[in-house]
């Protein structure tokens, strides 16, 4: 995972800077300068416009520029607001509200939305110089992502509003700014208003970045490339959309190249000559042949290097670059789904965007670091529910090679949400990782009706339109149900209802299926005994609410019918909000395989057993039962072995065949000791045990790498175990830990994976700690911008201290 991880990056390194106060030393147009350091954040208030700085007293809309007295006023002194760098998200640093309101309850009972006029606003102010010597160049800023409902402005000059809390926005600055002189950019974002159910975070969560562009240039999200692959041949079109903003009409080449994965040229296509008249845009299409392609698939997601080229008198004006990955996608409604010709069973998740610790401002490397988890227990796709993901994710599934559904936020054609689809689409399409689109999700009010129908149908004209090479599904909570969307969605998508496949395929046999949410069962990992109180369920494949199902109910089912292609398993990650089946003092949900650390539950196994072809043999529960002597444990084995046969201290307690797609189960009259197991796969032995414990002795830290870039924005993740004086891992501890970072880093979160833990993800005060749960917790470093050594110093009451050295360079 990590030389992927690393390629995309020195690639991104060749054209991008994080340097933004002088841009006369750089002499190469574009630019794409990151815009993350050096903002000033503070609170507003929604229904207290004195503090609000003044905002809705002011009349800041009379006059172009006015801003006095406001936030927004270039003058204003911010020297007191925190100063941060972006992404930032201002809810995960805020503390639990306990409220009766169903959508506090839903998004994780932090005080946001418009019960908490207090927290609910938030502003930003970043200073920032252009060089004269750049002042007939043209600047544009790019907002990545701002939950949500967020203004801007630019030296008090307007920008405009962006409702999407999920996908970014763009504004010309050319014509507001002093150059040579203090620029201020302000944000104000408005989370008073969710757009989801789930936790959604607050503030600019994402990227900023400060584009730097000739006149003539190629418009934003302006190249579409795509393929016909026909075996180890493939014709490339790359169409490019350019446009002149000079006061005059423009003359220029536009060309293209492909690159292999190391940047040498393969290909180029011909030179296309255009003029354009002041503020004409067109598109030039180009097609490039290669032979000897190596195909996008996910054992092997090889990336090219498309570059698109325009030129004026001679000089390259503007480029960009696109990774792209060849490979062809067949959905079959009778044989199911199909990646360069080659059956595939969709082995998927949705996820929610939050992290533990984080919220939902994560470094990139986390993205890397989620998908790689996921894909380490057989996952193959993901689903972006329910919206827009950030551009890092979508970049990690293709380096990584995960297949993407990629969701539009709402079943809507009015022309805010067709342009929010049209952007999402624009921005995305290029990712070879993307196989499907969905157009929406449990739309309970519309699906059925007429009017539901022909919104899917606007929305599916406009997908055609900008992505013909792609089709969508919805994601519809229905059963046999055809009136409506499903009539028009050329994928059907089930969210549970895993009953009805059969009879839906048998009325409508040329409607490919997939399960677009499946599954939900509720865990909680390291938890054996239901606990309404505390809000905890078992840790194994046995609940699951009315509408969802266990999950070897749907996979079994998914497996056997080659007519389904597959599903997606809600959830691979707990996240925050929505505590099915509780409510407080549950502040996050159970449905993951794993949990918001990352650290994986039971059923982690069962899917693993029957997703991959990895040896897998998994005992649980643990064996610290203390005060249960005599009594029946109920212990499971997940496993892909042909047989297994359990021993509890050397005692053989029976020899059973393994079901497939389904596990094991035995009664064991506990005593402590050694519970194992031996099992044979193809003849191949397999051995796997869980021991009783003594009293935790030591900490142990594991860091998920020993090397980070100084760039002041790669992180690394360490993950905190505690062992007896034997070196087992004690599974039932729940000591309080506290961390030190030492060198250039610094602790951005912290979290154990409890989804009742009220303890805090941040601590602004520097004093960092966390405790267990049930043996497990977890901290995230980032790097600063200093070559040498990194680290943390992780100590506990009455155990054994523990250090993480990391390489920065």
């Amino acid at each position: 995972m990590m030389c992927r991880y690393k390629e995309f990056f020195i690639l991104m390194l060749g054209f991008l800077t994080l340097t933004f106060n002088s841009f006369a030393q750089q002499n190469t147009l574009p630019k794409k300068i990151n815009f993350d350091e050096d903002w000033r954040f503070s609170l507003g208030n929604a229904s207290n416009p004195s503090k609000d700085f003044n905002y809705k007293i002011a009349n800041i809309f009379s006059k172009s520029g006015k801003a006095d007295s406001t936030a927004i006023d270039g003058k204003f002194d911010d020297s007191k607001w925190r100063k941060l760098a972006v992404p930032h998200d201002w809810a995960v640093e805020l503390p639990f509200a306990k409220s009766a309101n169903a959508d506090v309850m839903a998004h994780g009972y932090k005080p946001i939305g418009g019960l908490f006029p207090e927290t609910s606003i938030g502003w930003y102010r970043k200073h920032f110089s252009v060089s004269k010597a750049d002042s007939g160049q043209r600047f544009q800023i790019q907002f990545d992502g701002v939950f949500r409902d967020a203004e801007f402005w630019v030296n008090g000059f307007y920008l405009g509003n962006n409702k999407s809390g999920y996908l970014g926005a763009s504004y010309d600055l050319t014509d507001y700014l002093n150059f040579g002189k203090d620029n201020v950019i302000v944000v104000r974002a408005d989370a008073s208003q969710s757009e989801g159910w789930f936790y959604e975070g607050a503030g600019i969560y994402r990227h900023v970045w400060l584009k730097q562009k000739s006149n003539s240039h190629i418009a934003d999200n302006g190249v579409f490339v795509h393929a016909e692959v026909n075996k180890n041949q493939a014709n490339v079109t790359i169409e490019t959309t350019v446009e002149n903003k000079n006061l005059n009409e423009d003359e220029l080449q536009v060309y293209s190249y492909v690159a292999d994965r190391n940047g040498k040229k393969l290909n180029k296509s011909t030179s296309t000559a255009i003029k354009l008249a002041v503020n004409e845009s067109t598109v030039v299409k180009q097609s490039i042949a290669l032979n000897d392609v190596k195909l996008w698939d996910l054992d092997n997601p090889y990336l090219y290097k498309v570059v698109s080229l325009i030129m004026s008198k001679g000089k390259v004006v503007d480029s960009v670059i696109t990774r792209y990955g060849f490979r062809t996608i067949l959905m079959d409604a009778e044989k199911g789904f199909f990646l360069n010709g080659k059956h595939l069973k969709i082995q998927g998740t949705n996820n929610h965007q939050d992290h533990a610790g984080l919220g939902s401002a994560l470094p990139d490397a986390i993205q890397y670091y989620r998908i790689g988890l996921l894909k380490a227990f057989g996952a193959n796709a993901y689903r972006t529910s329910h919206n827009a993901a950030t551009p890092e994710l979508l970049e990690a599934c293709d380096s990584l090679g995960m297949l993407v559904l990629n969701e539009q936020r709402l079943l809507n054609s009015s022309p805010e949400y067709i342009e929010q689809f049209e952007r999402l689409i624009k921005r995305d399409r290029n990712h070879p990782s993307i196989f499907l689109w969905s157009i929406g999700n449990e739309e309970g009010m519309i699906q059925k009706t007429s009017v539901g129908k022909r919104i899917a149908q606007t929305l599916l004209a406009k997908q055609v339109e900008l992505d013909p090479y792609r089709t969508s599904t919805y994601a519809a909570d229905l059963a046999t149900e055809f009136n409506g969307v499903n009539e028009v969605i050329p994928v059907r998508g089930f969210n549970y209802r895993q009953f009805a496949f059969g009879d839906y395929h048998k009325e409508h046999p040329k409607q490919p299926l997939i399960g677009t949410e499946m599954g939900s069962t509720v865990t909680t990992r390291g938890i054996y005994v239901k606990d309404s109180i505390a809000g905890y369920v078992p840790d194994q494949d046995i609940t699951a609410p009315w509408w969802a199902s266990k999950a070897e109910t749907w996979w079994k089912l998914a497996a056997e019918n080659p007519y389904w292609m597959g599903g997606f398993i809600w959830t691979g990650f707990d996240y925050r909000g929505e505590p099915t089946p509780y409510e407080w003092p549950n502040i996050n949900s159970h449905f993951g395989v794993m949990d918001v650390c990352g650290f994986p539950k039971n059923i982690y196994y069962y899917y693993q057993s029957w997703f991959t072809d990895q040896d897998v043999l998994h005992l649980s529960p643990h064996w610290n039962w203390k005060g249960k002597e005599g009594k029946a444990i109920d212990v499971w084995v997940n496993t892909n072995a042909d047989n297994v046969e359990l021993f509890l201290n050397g005692k053989s307690l029976g020899k059973k065949v393994m079901p497939r797609n389904s596990h094991l189960q035995w009664s064991v009259i506990y005593k402590p000791g050694t519970l194992s197991a031996i099992a044979y796969k193809n003849g191949k032995k397999l051995t796997a045990k869980v021991e009783t414990t003594a009293e935790a002795y030591k900490i142990i830290a594991t860091p998920n790498k020993t090397i980070v870039m100084a760039d002041g924005q790669d992180a690394v993740v360490v993950n905190i175990s505690v062992v007896d004086r034997r070196g087992r891992t004690v599974p039932t501890d729940n000591h309080l830990i506290h961390f030190i970072p030492i060198g250039d880093g610094k602790i951005i979160g912290v979290g154990n994976g409890d989804p009742s833990s009220h303890e805090a993800d941040k601590f602004l005060n520097g004093d960092w700690q966390r405790s267990l749960f049930n043996g497990h917790a977890q901290v995230i470093i980032q790097a600063g911008k200093t070559n040498g050594k990194i680290g943390l110093a992780v100590t506990a009451d009455g155990l054994e201290p523990a250090q993480v050295e990391v390489t920065a360079k």
